[in-house]
């Protein structure tokens, strides 16, 4: 299937994406969005690893996973064997026709097939070559492989994520979603826009080191900043925030609700409307910071009243107010919530097969150059004639030997 000609802000930028499972593919499925043209290269009889990572999987002859619909529209797939020196011939051709090379081997992997940074910058001088590790191209970890959950572990992340120590299901938790994945799945596609630009201006490629501990890392934001600047060691408070209170999920008669206040201001009004005015003047709770030191006072004297109120009642009460509020919905019902619904979000493509394939769009709108999307994900293989063909001169009869070396592949 050829490319449609995409309109988006990337329009004429070329991707050659050789990651696999989600950094990587999450950071092409981005620059895809943006109108870029993305290859993705998979290997030929097995595709990539989250292909299988279900269920659910798609009722149609390929079965690929959800997990693997998620991060690989907008792309198009060939199967390319880069052990073998045809194969690496082909991708070195490619990447000569590409402004990015997207990779996430462990270090010096690729070097082995002269497919290293230094290798297709030969070919290719102003290239722009993203690789993705677990812990970057230096330091005593740079030779281990690195997952999501590991990630989340040593960052510290899960350090501040779950009950307090003393509570019934205390301990670190995980988020639910690879957060660390996604994170370096952003900071890939923002470090490579910021070297398209440095190239604009300038002429000159480079290599870019990106390490899922370096990006979970700087997530830490505030709670980092706490310990660097504060000395103060962040430790786990379920739901509750470290600083602001009361910013946290509450019980009423019926159900919890979620109030976020991040202002003195707001903390007055909650009082009134919760009957107990006079808390507000209370010097235990009056300001920010004696809040936070006295919070097990605080919510001692607001979670009585919050219990006696139906959670539509007091949701109705708190948005009268203009207090920040709101439920903790299933990821069904925050799809059907209709501020996301009105945002259009949700999206609808078929593959050549006809079959539907729903998922999430990128969510910044655009006023002049918004996201496109252009291809549902591919199965393994399905564009290699064409690509081939397209990209490389390759005739049918080329690309079939190539087939029948095994060196390439069709269709899985």
């Amino acid at each position: 299937m050829s490319e449609p000609a995409p309109t988006g802000p990337l329009a004429g930028i070329k991707v050659l994406d050789l990651a696999r499972v989600l950094a990587g593919p999450w950071c092409s499925q981005m620059l895809g969005d943006l109108g870029a043209e993305v290859i993705k290269v998979e290997q030929p009889g097995q595709g990539d690893d989250t292909r299988r990572w279900g269920p659910p999987f798609l009722e149609d002859g390929s079965r690929d996973s959800a997990y693997y619909l998620c991060a690989n529209r907008n792309k198009r797939s060939v199967a390319i064997d880069i052990a073998r020196p045809e194969g690496q011939a082909l991708i070195r051709q490619l990447a000569e026709q590409a402004d990015i090379v997207l990779e996430n081997f462990r270090v010096g992997g690729l070097a082995k097939y002269g497919l290293d940074y230094a290798s297709l910058k030969a070919v290719k001088p102003d290239l722009i070559y993203c690789s993705i590790t677990g812990f970057g191209q230096t330091g005593p970890e740079k030779d281990k492989g690195g997952y999501d959950f590991l990630i989340q572990g040593m960052s510290g992340l899960m350090s501040v994520t779950g009950l307090p120590d003393g509570e019934p299901g205390a301990g670190p938790l995980k988020v639910g979603i690879p957060i660390s994945d996604l994170s370096t799945g952003l900071y890939a596609t923002i470090s490579i826009l910021a070297a398209l630009q440095h190239r604009n201006r300038t002429g000159e490629g480079q290599h870019i080191d990106l390490a899922l501990l370096d990006s979970q890392v700087a997530l830490l934001a505030n709670q980092a900043s706490g310990w660097l600047n504060g000395g103060m060691e962040p430790r786990r408070l379920g739901n509750q925030h470290p600083t602001i209170v009361p910013y946290q999920d509450f019980a009423c008669a019926d159900g919890r609700i979620m109030i976020a206040l991040g202002n003195d201001r707001q903390f007055r009004d909650l009082c009134i409307v919760l009957g107990l005015a006079d808390l507000a003047d209370d010097p235990r709770f009056a300001v920010s910071a004696n809040r936070s030191a006295n919070r097990a006072a605080m919510f001692a004297a607001i979670e009585p009243a919050i219990a006696t109120w139906q959670s539509d009642a007091l949701l109705a009460a708190l948005e009268a107010a203009k207090l920040p509020c709101g439920r903790i919905n299933s990821i069904p019902e925050a799809l059907e919530h209709p501020q996301v619904q009105a945002r259009g979000l949700v999206h609808e493509m078929t593959r050549d097969d006809g079959t539907p394939v729903r998922f999430i769009g990128f969510p910044g709108q655009f006023s002049a150059s918004p996201a496109t999307y252009r291809h549902a994900p591919p199965r393994s293989g399905a564009d290699t004639a064409t690509v081939l063909g397209e990209k490389l001169g390759l005739s049918e009869a080329d690309i079939a030997g190539l087939v029948a070396a095994g060196v390439v592949a069709e269709r899985l």
